[in-house]
Order: C-alpha cells, then structure tokens, then sequence
C-alpha cells in the first residue's frame, strides 16, 4: 500500500514537468468558448437579419495577423450592417400632411383677407379725411368777415332768378343762364369762398394739360372782352359827354340869342 503511494508521487512529478516544458517551448492559441458547428443553423428571432448572415463553410481557417487575406473592416462592416430600411408612410402620417396643408392655405388665404379688409379701411380712412380738409378748406377765415349762411341763401336765390329768367328760351340758355347768375352772385357776394372754389377746380385741372390750357385761353380770352368791353364803355361815355356837352352848348347859344 506505502509503495504504490510512493510510485504515485515519483510519476506524477515528471509528469508535471513534462507538461510546463511543453506549454513553455510549444504554445497554442486556445479558445475559451468556440462556436459549434450547428451555430449559423439555429434560427435568429429576427427575420430582418437573416438574409445577412455569413453562410457557413466547415473548411474555413483562421488566417494570422499579418495574413492578406484578412479583409478590410469597412467590408466587414457592410456585409453585417443591413441597409436602411425605407419608411413607408401610414394613413395617419399621410392625413397629418394633408391638415398641415389645408391649414397653410387657410392662414394663407385669411391673412390675405385681412390685409385687404386693412388697406380697404385705410383708403376710405384717407378719403373721408381728405374730403373734410378740402370742405374746411373752402371756408372763409374769421379776420376776413365774410360770412357763408346769408351769402349761399343769396347765390341759390340769384340762380334760380337765372332759371326763371330762361324758361321760355332754349335748352342751352336754361342751363347755362342760373348758372351764370349763380356764379356772378358768388363773385359778388362771396369774393372769398369763390377764390378758394376757384383755386381748388384749377390743382384738378392741372392734373389734364389739355383742359387746364383750354381755361387759361377762355379766362384770358374772358379778360381781353372784359376790358375792351370796358375800353368801348369809357369811349361811348366819353363821346356821349361831348356830345352832350356841345348840345348843351348850342341850346344855350340859341337861349342867349332868343334872348
């Protein structure tokens, strides 16, 4: 029994030897957990990567670290990673599109809305308030004493003396008759009011050449006759006087002679 113990104990140390020799002058790569070989045949729980998996080749052999025939790791990478997969749109991202349509075209077409309500208020603002100024324009000022109310009831009752006057004429002096008269009172009663009239019709009629050239030639054409007229006057009067003059003369010849 002692001696079996003892022949243990002296094989069992050059065993030991032998073995740390070998390891020290022969080394191995060793795996800790290879792969089996029945590993690529176990189905993966995702269908999406099973078409890219490495198909298997029992006769494949690890190549060394300094092989070429190890292949670049950007083909590596592209043989694992699956390519991206496209987005098909679903019927609730498809009706999210359409509303955010619909309300871009109605923000679109209310904003329009409300800028023209804006720019349709903002001119018949100016126009309400350009009316007003050119009203209070046309009136006399205080220092000049002239007063509207009494001159205007007298102007409407000079034209429609100018109508009365016309009834029995034609179309041409029934119209244009009152109106004379009317303009002639204003002028006479309202000097003022009908300069400021007068003023503001010609700013209009600057704005068409054509019509503003046609008043200047009748104003000025007005004003020749009126002062010829005026010319003519003073010389009827004048030949008048002197005629009258030596008519007195001679009747008061033929008194002294009778006498």
């Amino acid at each position: 029994m002692a001696a079996r113990v003892l022949l243990r104990r002296r094989v069992a140390a050059p065993f030991m030897a032998a073995t740390l020799a070998g390891g020290a002058l022969f080394p191995s790569v060793a795996l800790a957990e290879a792969p089996s070989h029945d590993y690529y045949n176990k189905k993966p729980i995702y269908d999406d990567y099973e078409t890219y998996l490495p198909p298997k080749s029992s006769t494949t052999s690890v190549p060394s670290p300094a092989s070429d025939t190890i292949p670049p790791a950007s083909s590596d990478s592209s043989l694992l990673l699956p390519p991206p997969k496209q987005h098909n749109p679903s019927p609730t991202d498809r009706l999210a599109v359409q509303i955010g349509k619909a309300r871009l075209f109605l923000y679109r077409y209310a904003t329009a809305t409300e800028d023209a309500v804006n720019s349709t208020i903002n001119a018949a603002f100016g126009l309400e308030q350009s009316f007003t100024s050119t009203i209070a324009s046309l009136a006399p000022p205080r220092e000049s004493g002239e007063k509207l109310m009494p001159g205007l009831v007298y102007v409407l009752v000079a034209s429609m003396a100018g109508s009365i006057a016309s009834r029995n004429r034609n179309l041409l002096l029934r119209a244009s008759v009152p109106l004379a008269f009317g303009v002639g009172a204003g002028w006479l009663l309202l000097p003022v009011t009908m300069t400021n009239v007068s003023d503001l019709l010609w700013t209009y009629e600057r704005r068409f050449p054509a019509l503003a050239d046609a008043h200047l030639k009748t104003r000025d054409g007005v004003r020749d006759a009126w002062r010829f007229a005026r010319v003519h006057v003073d010389v009827g009067k004048k030949y008048v006087d002197e005629k009258v003059s030596d008519a007195r003369d001679i009747v008061e010849g033929w008194v002294r002679k009778g006498k």
